[in-house]
């Protein structure tokens, strides 16, 4: 492999989404393709498969082994990719003698109770023996369906291609949805596995099995799979370096695993002290630290859920608004909304309440002098419609269910009709209007969306009309529902285990915020604004994950030949880059100390890229790690910082 390139577009595939899973993948493929190591003279695959064909004569000779008929030879068509000179492409079946388990039928079979494994003990790269059974097998089956030290047990059903290996001095039986591969000519078992890790994660493994999700591999198929066989001493140095590559994987991804977590508490300790602020110049002071640190905080798509969160919860604590003079008092807004309500009751466009709930839990949040709290029922009439469910038809009028219902916004998928004779025998409770907010009581509990174009739908069950009374800013209510202190407020008054839900009479009783009518407006105005902050963010990032995805393709087909499908327009070249890894001299070594590393940054005021030091040492890639690790554990030279990989300028680039 070129070391030099995979330096400089290591970082571009490990800080990519499924970075690490990438890597993997990339480490698999170079592997089988005989591009992981560089291949010693005198050693020849064809000596392996000559040895393999002497032990399966010899086994046949002896009665051990049945004259198996020959498999088709591996055509040009046949490879998916090169190998080295000194490799064969072979079949399966040809290097390893492979059969079924035995059928799980303890009741009518005698013999001796024997430990078996099935499928489900069965996962890439070990087995969970935590709930192994037993069944009764005669001795004279055991050979057929036992497992020993170095087999390969490979799923036929469910997900079939899963493998491990079994290593144990303890022998196992195994079902018939299990294959055992017994290799022939000492192939080690490790590498088949890895050749079977790798077939899955590039997807390859779907040519040769049948059936999606739940999926068989038969004894021909697993057979019949082109396999590419290296020299018996390279197969073991493919397997100790895979090992240590997987093993810095794993690492790698433990760390940036606890940087996600370092960064989700750094992110939730600044929002909660901008939300905990007790002045407006404790809040300026926080958006500032927060627009500082924005880079480290919010790196994900998924970051900017709890930005959006903390805005809501600010504005229904009164945190992003104050009052102005001229404002009208909040109590003439309710002063006609109580006229409102009361004016609908007299003419019977709506009921009288019925019996309120007594158990509602209201929390005790602390607002401003100039603001009211008000249960939902004074402010909205609800308009509700549960308790049975219309005919459903092909088309006519829309029916909006709580599916499209988002926070936030009115979904038009999926979407479902009925009549309109269903419509106007349907609908007698009352018609949505443009600035009703509509809330679903159940599965999903809390959504809430505004109506904001003339409506022209039914509604069904699990969804409620709020129909505000007077002149009530609707997108500011939504907004404190929308917040994570009022969606609090709903779980804490909700009912049910899977499907949680709230009956209206509760719902009627929890009271939300009401500033003065200038006020919300002003409160709308700032969220807006904030939230349109937050969707630049959004985009930004996920532009930035896309761009770092299609880079990453584009490095590791440019490495492995493996083509990526992406859109016609997204198909991108992996870009010329630099790695930034500054190496630092710690302490001088002896002039006897073995540290050729150390001596060469001595010699450059101490300091020097990972890459240029590499190539003034003159050694391979590998050689050179092991040196550094060397030299950096004897204090020669410091521990190396986290490398970046930056894009190298178009001039450079082109150089």
């Amino acid at each position: 492999m070129e070391a030099q390139q995979f330096l400089a577009e290591f970082g571009y595939i490990a800080h990519a989404p499924n970075g690490i899973e990438k890597l993997r993948e990339l480490v698999l493929v170079l592997a089988v393709q005989g591009r992981l190591l560089q291949q010693q003279p005198g050693e020849d695959a064809a000596e392996v498969l000559e040895t393999i064909g002497k032990e399966r004569q010899s086994l046949i000779v002896s009665g051990v082994l049945r004259s198996p008929k020959p498999l088709p030879a591996i055509t040009e068509k046949d490879r998916p990719h090169a190998v080295p000179a000194n490799w064969c492409w072979t079949r399966f079946g040809e290097i390893a003698l492979h059969n079924s388990g035995k059928t799980l039928d303890s009741v009518r079979n005698s013999g001796r109770p024997r430990r078996y494994i099935t499928t489900s003990n069965l996962y890439w790269g070990r087995f969970d023996l935590t709930n192994v059974r037993q069944m009764l097998i005669r001795d004279e089956e055991l050979e057929k369906c036992t497992a020993r030290n170095g087999d390969l047990l490979i799923c036929e059903g469910g997900e079939a291609g899963r493998a491990a290996v079994w290593v144990s001095d303890e022998e196992v039986c195994f079902q018939n949805h299990v294959h055992r591969a017994r290799f022939l000519g000492r192939i080690n078992p490790f590498y088949a596995y890895r050749f079977f890790e790798k077939l899955n994660m590039t997807g390859e493994i779907n040519e040769h099995r049948k059936g999606i999700g739940i999926s068989n591999m038969s004894s021909k198929a697993l057979a019949m799979i082109p396999f590419p066989l290296p020299p018996l001493a390279e197969q073991d140095r493919i397997v100790a370096k895979v090992d240590e590559l997987i093993d810095m994987c794993d690492q790698l991804e433990r760390q940036q695993q606890e940087r996600r977590k370092l960064q989700n508490a750094l992110r939730q300790a600044t929002l909660q002290a901008l939300a905990g602020a007790q002045s407006p110049h404790e809040l300026k002071t926080g958006w500032q630290r927060l627009q500082v640190s924005a880079g480290r905080l919010f790196q994900h798509v998924e970051d900017v859920k709890d930005l959006r969160a903390m805005i809501l919860d600010l504005a229904f604590a009164a945190r992003l608004s104050s009052a102005q003079a001229g404002d009208e008092p909040v109590e003439h807004f309710l002063r006609r909304t109580r006229e409102a309500k009361a004016k609908r009751l007299a003419t019977g466009e709506m009921k009288r309440k019925a019996s309120a709930a007594t158990d509602v839990v209201q929390l005790e949040v602390e607002l401003p002098e100039h603001w009211a709290k008000v249960p939902l029922d004074e402010l909205f009439q609800f308009i509700d419609y549960r308790g049975k469910t219309p005919t459903k038809t092909d088309s006519g009028v829309v029916l909006v269910t709580a599916k499209n219902v988002r926070p936030g916004r009115l979904e038009r998928d999926p979407i479902e009709y009925i009549s309109e004779k269903s419509y106007s025998e349907w609908m007698t409770r009352g018609f949505p209007k443009v600035g009703d907010i509509l809330f679903t009581t159940e599965a999903p509990l809390g959504n809430v969306a505004l109506i904001e174009a003339p409506p022209n739908f039914a509604l069904a069950q699990r969804v409620i009309d709020l129909q505000p009374f007077a002149d009530l800013n609707s997108r500011c209510a939504m907004y404190f529902m929308m917040s994570p202190i009022f969606q609090t407020l709903l779980d804490k008054n909700s009912s049910g285990m899977t499907a949680k839900g709230i009956k209206a009479s509760k719902l009627k009783q929890l009271e939300i915020p009401v500033p003065p009518p200038s006020e919300q407006a002003r409160i709308v105005a700032r969220v807006d604004q904030l939230m349109r902050i937050c969707d630049d963010m959004e985009t930004q990032l996920r532009d930035a994950e896309r761009t770092a995805k299609r880079l990453a393709d584009a490095s590791v087909a440019a490495f492995t030949g493996i083509a990526i499908e992406q859109d016609e327009d997204a198909i991108v070249k992996a870009p010329q880059t630099d790695l930034i890894a500054p190496l630092c001299l710690a302490t001088p070594p002896d002039v006897k100390d073995q540290a050729p590393l150390a001596t060469i940054l001595a010699r450059h005021q101490g300091e020097m890229a990972a890459r240029d030091l590499w190539q003034r040492f003159g050694g391979e890639i590998d050689a050179f790690y092991a040196q550094l690790k060397t030299e950096v554990a004897h204090g020669w030279i410091a521990e190396p910082a986290v490398a970046e990989v930056r894009a190298k300028p178009a001039e450079a680039a082109g150089a």
